[in-house]
């Protein structure tokens, strides 16, 4: 069965409201969480953007759901050697519930140290060796190791990790496209994505993802009139429909701001479910489930959380245990 499960956007909620959510998630019967990993917000209309291994230490005091990091980025603005320490803590805290979702990262937030940006094919090889240093990192600290690594991005001198969990921590790849896609089914534990596409599901399956599970992100503007959630929705997440490479290479919140001005509001209501008709809701999960996903991560975009996750309680859950 296709399992559901709640995402949270460090965008767009502050610490205490994102653990709130998560706290309402669990209650409703969402069986797992989904969190964004940013130093920026797309834009300043979302408006926040805590630092997440932050959240999911307080995450784990709080509700009992695994926990999938939907991206990190390991490759520019933090070293992947502190990435592995930071996955290891939040793996002990969660008990095991914890998968490390990673991406090749975008311009809006590996940008801030001043480092250049680099282009799309050299991104996934600094993420291909970033995973590989994060690997070796976790396994030798669980055999009491230190680690000494020379690549070709990376370098490691003599570090050991104390706190590791029982078992490695997953490391899920994220792919938008068939060069990204191919990675993560060869190197990745699983995959993520943001799209009900079967060919890209497919990709990841022939390239080595045959049995691994699929995560799939999508957004919702759950609210009682469908144009006020629809405008809502073009207010805060029109981004989302930006074409080609815009959202990897614009650096600046403000830049992305003007770029979505350009944004039809048809093109966020083709993307994103407005208003609160159960069936909107179901027909848009069961694209997903219909592309090969395994488990799907639904965003609220609206203020009416009550609302949201009450209907979803109640109209949308039950269709999916």
């Amino acid at each position: 069965m296709t399992s559901i499960g709640y995402f949270l956007s460090c965008e767009q909620y502050g610490p205490r409201e994102l653990v709130a959510q998560a706290r309402a998630a669990e209650r409703a019967g969402f069986e797992r969480l989904w969190i964004s990993d940013h130093f920026h917000p797309w834009h300043d209309q979302q408006g926040q953007s805590p630092f997440v291994w932050s959240v999911i230490g307080a995450l784990s005091e709080t509700v009992s759901l695994p926990v999938t990091t939907a991206v990190t980025c390991p490759t520019v603005r933090i070293h992947p050697a502190v990435i592995a320490q930071a996955a290891a803590t939040a793996a002990v805290q969660l008990d095991g519930g914890f998968v490390l979702g990673v991406g090749s990262g975008e311009a809006l937030n590996e940008h801030i140290l001043g480092d250049p940006w680099p282009s799309a094919g050299e991104r996934l090889a600094m993420l291909e060796e970033a995973v590989e240093v994060i690997r070796l990192l976790h396994s030798a600290g669980a055999r009491g190791e230190q680690v000494s690594y020379q690549g070709t991005y990376y370098q490691v001198q003599e570090a050991r990790i104390y706190t590791v969990p029982d078992e490695p921590v997953p490391i899920y790849v994220s792919g938008f496209g068939p060069q990204a896609t191919q990675l993560a089914g060869r190197i990745g534990d699983g995959y993520c994505t943001v799209l009900p596409d079967a060919d890209l599901i497919r990709t990841f399956r022939e390239a080595g993802g045959r049995d691994k599970p699929v995560q799939a992100g999508m957004k919702v503007a759950w609210g009682p009139d469908a144009d006020v959630a629809l405008d809502e929705a073009h207010r805060l997440w029109a981004n989302d429909a930006l074409p080609g490479q815009l959202g990897q290479v614009l650096p600046r919140p403000q830049d992305f701001e003007a770029a979505t001005k350009l944004v039809p509001r048809g093109d966020v209501r083709e993307a994103i479910v407005c208003g609160d008709d159960p069936k909107a809701h179901l027909d848009r999960v069961r694209q997903y489930v219909e592309a090969g996903a395994d488990e799907i991560y639904v965003q609220q975009i609206g203020p009416d959380h009550d609302g949201f996750f009450r209907g979803w309680e109640e109209h949308v859950l039950p269709e999916f245990r």
